[in-house]
């Protein structure tokens, strides 16, 4: 019988906190073409012609606040699942990186050193989007037509909506909440508005009133419905009346039009309305990493403080806490079990 295995698949990091590795990380992780998707020659002029000079030294500055002894937090805790999954699955599992090490052909080949020719991946991302979802399954599918073209391959689809996750998520940012709170912002990571677009093969979104519909046929490939869907179904978890909770978009890079509001934007507001006690979630993410960690427990702290913020508490992501796992090993047995419907 052929044997399965499982892969997860996180974003990725520097392999140090010094400039020059951040300049490499960064290259690999801008120069991809679903995250800047211009044509490759001004994509490689703004990247190694612009960016490549000014931001790595400032990124390895911010970097060198949120790594650990045992290194770069967001594979670490990448890791920890890994381990923690591995105790409760009788099947093998690996870790890949869509940037940087370890990377995803690493982390096929390691499978098939242990005799695996069907493979589980999954995205470690929540809702779908070009330069998250898209970009992991391109480039696995390019790893395994050229290395591995034997085995095969499931993908996990985008879960943001399975209650598992729901009920996961609701339950970890209940027990993190402050008793007293004004308001509870979800902050998800920005990406461009013709990133929206561009991954609507239904021709159906309108970046307006169509997130908020039943049913449209784009939304299964919607990131900014997706996102507002998450939103929604946690705070009725959390008997949360609506007037208490925003969601705002963070990371915006370059001068384009990024979906809004913005995070940062947002969080300079607040106080002048009256919310001056307020707690952050960040559900884009599954792994606390530079984005979370630094971006907005340290630097959206810093804005909302100096506007006139009282307290600001940042709800960690779901890390390796156990009833993550146990979804994460849900959603892979399903996969596993459709090889044998095959």
């Amino acid at each position: 019988m052929s044997k399965k295995g499982i892969l997860l698949v996180n974003l990725g990091s520097p392999r140090s906190t010094k400039t020059e590795d951040v300049r490499e990380y960064l290259d690999e992780f801008l120069m991809d073409e679903k995250v800047i998707d211009y044509p490759w020659f001004f994509r490689s002029l703004l990247v190694q012609g612009i960016i490549l000079n000014t931001r790595p030294k400032k990124s390895a500055e911010a970097y060198k606040t949120v790594w650990t002894p045992e290194g770069s937090p967001l594979i670490v805790f990448t890791q920890k699942i890994q381990e923690k999954l591995q105790k409760i699955v009788d099947v093998p599992v690996e870790i890949g990186m869509r940037y940087a090490q370890p990377s995803i052909e690493a982390g096929i080949r390691k499978l098939t050193e242990q005799g695996v020719t069907e493979i589980v991946l999954f995205p470690l991302y929540p809702q779908y989007a070009m330069s998250t979802t898209e970009t992991v399954i391109d480039k696995a599918e390019e790893v395994r037509k050229k290395y591995f073209q034997d085995i095969k391959i499931n993908y996990i689809e985008p879960f943001y909506n399975r209650e598992i996750y729901i009920d996961c998520l609701a339950e970890s940012i209940r027990e993190k909440l402050p008793e007293n709170f004004d308001a509870l912002q979800f902050s998800y990571h920005g990406v461009p508005e013709r990133h929206i677009y561009k991954t609507d093969p239904t021709n159906t979104c309108n970046l307006t009133d169509c997130c908020s519909r039943a049913e449209n046929p784009s939304h299964q490939f919607c990131y900014r419905h997706q996102c507002f869907k998450v939103t929604e179904k946690v705070i009725e978890k959390l008997g949360l009346p609506k007037e208490k909770v925003l969601v705002t978009f963070q990371s915006r890079l370059g001068k384009d039009k990024w979906m809004e509001p913005y995070t940062d934007a947002t969080l300079e507001e607040l106080p002048k309305k009256g919310i001056k006690n307020l707690a952050v979630v960040c559900p884009a993410f599954v792994s606390d990493c530079l984005e979370t960690l630094e971006e907005i427990s340290v630097e959206g702290k810093e804005i909302f403080e100096e506007a006139g913020g009282e307290t600001f508490n940042y709800i960690p992501c779901l890390n390796d806490e156990d009833r993550w796992i146990e979804v994460v090993k849900t959603l892979c047995m399903e996969k596993i079990n459709e090889f044998y419907l095959v």
